[in-house]
């Protein structure tokens, strides 16, 4: 949850982000060099700096950046994203109005003093050799939903996701995010992050856009990466993460694959049980996927080279996107997305993590409306215990949006209060 000095990735508002530093006012989009030293200075002092979006202002901190991007970044406190107005670019809303609720504090843990966070994960990134893998059941179900202590890999993709700022959606980024814009945020979002004490983006492949020309470069480049999870004759073997959007999976000429874009001359293998089950877990996402030319699918996996360096999936989550990029969730959820931007509006996509995708939380939040945001939500049933929300989410929810699918058409939305000012430029 990050806003990158010295401009950060989304503005929206319309006179830009602006700043106290030890009592100096600095409006970022006028005064880049000014701020970026004053940002400098305040970390080697180890203090604080306020957005004034709000009149009292709310507190952030700096984090220096690690190479080789190096620099410096502003970044929100945890959990503190809602206390900002809600046309401000370090807006978020509340963690209780998405999955973000149960795992922040046990499964994500910030580290306000480095500006790193530790991830604790439900699945294995390392396989012993000659021991089986999961059980079909374990392999596929757990790696959707877990208790909220420690990440599946559904939460661990929504989490980058979320980080990434891929959840976010203006009408200025229409037709700018590529799949290379995609994979650059992605990999941003994993920087300062550690996995069982290792950095995150070591153990993490994300396919470069593919280019012929540049074919060799690139697959040297993806073999010095794979060389991190090659089988070892002794002791465990480690295991990379993939996230790459889906082309086909299907059987082979022995066994069943996986082949995702970008990577065409490069196949992941399953095994039969894999296959079989991801067929029965995943069936409403593939039918969507099967049913729909505006869905991409993405996927998340674990997987290990072979001593013959052949690459197989040991676990994988599929998550159904927009054109946008942006999680659907299922066929209602697409029309919602679909409405929301065409409309031209600003919204925040929340995402379950380890809950359950039909769990009764926030589907998006509308963040062009004034002064407060409007929580959208799809019921789809009426609301019979179930995870309980807190008092901010609730009043969030009262001045919100609710849409009952199997009772309804899809209702009018709130109007926007403003005109929203594209943005130009690179897309975040």
């Amino acid at each position: 949850m990050s806003d990158l000095a010295p401009v950060p990735a989304l503005a929206i508002s319309a006179a830009g982000a602006v700043y106290e530093i030890d009592g100096q006012r600095f409006e970022v989009a006028g005064a880049a060099a000014a701020f970026a030293d004053a940002v400098a200075q305040a970390h080697a002092c180890h203090r604080r700096l306020r957005c004034l979006c709000q009149a009292d202002g709310v507190e952030m901190y700096v984090a220096r950046l690690a190479p080789p991007h190096g620099g410096y970044a502003v970044k929100r406190l945890p959990d503190t994203g809602w206390h900002h107005a809600p046309a401000c670019p370090s807006y978020a809303p509340p963690a209780e109005l998405s999955g973000l609720g149960q795992v922040l504090g046990s499964a994500i843990a910030e580290d306000p003093t480095t500006g790193e966070t530790t991830l604790a994960l439900d699945f294995a990134l390392s396989k012993i050799a000659g021991r089986t893998s999961p059980t079909p059941s374990d392999t596929v179900t757990s790696s959707v939903s877990t208790t909220g202590i420690r990440l599946s890999l559904r939460g661990l993709l929504h989490y980058l996701w979320d980080e990434a700022e891929l959840t976010r959606w203006h009408p200025g980024f229409c037709g700018k995010r590529s799949w290379g814009t995609v994979r650059r945020l992605l990999l941003a979002a994993a920087e300062h992050k550690r996995v069982g004490g290792d950095p995150l983006r070591l153990r993490l492949y994300i396919p470069e856009p593919f280019s012929l020309e540049r074919r060799e470069a690139i697959n040297e480049r993806r073999l010095a990466e794979w060389s991190r999870a090659v089988a070892q004759p002794k002791g465990p073997s480690p295991l990379m993460l993939l996230i790459a959007e889906v082309k086909e999976i299907v059987p082979s000429r022995y066994g069943y694959k996986a082949v995702v874009k970008h990577l065409p001359d490069h196949a992941l293998m399953l095994d039969e049980h894999l296959y079989k089950r991801l067929g029965r877990s995943f069936e409403p996402d593939l039918a969507l996927w099967a049913s729909s030319a505006d869905i991409r699918m993405v996927m998340i996996a674990t997987f290990g080279l072979s001593g013959a360096g052949v690459a197989s999936i040991h676990e994988l989550c599929l998550m159904p996107v927009s054109m946008q990029w942006l999680p659907v969730g299922d066929g209602f959820g697409q029309q919602l997305i679909d409405k929301l931007v065409a409309e031209e509006r600003v919204f925040t996509r929340s995402l379950p993590y380890n809950l359950r995708p039909k769990e009764p939380l926030a589907f998006a939040v509308l963040s062009d409306c004034g002064a407060d945001a409007v929580t959208l939500r799809l019921i789809y049933q009426p609301e019979t215990g179930g995870r309980a929300t807190s008092s901010r989410a609730q009043g969030d929810g009262s001045t919100g949006w609710t849409w009952r699918p199997e009772m309804e058409q899809l209702p009018r939305l709130p109007g926007p209060a403003v005109e929203v000012r594209r943005i130009e430029g690179t897309a975040a």
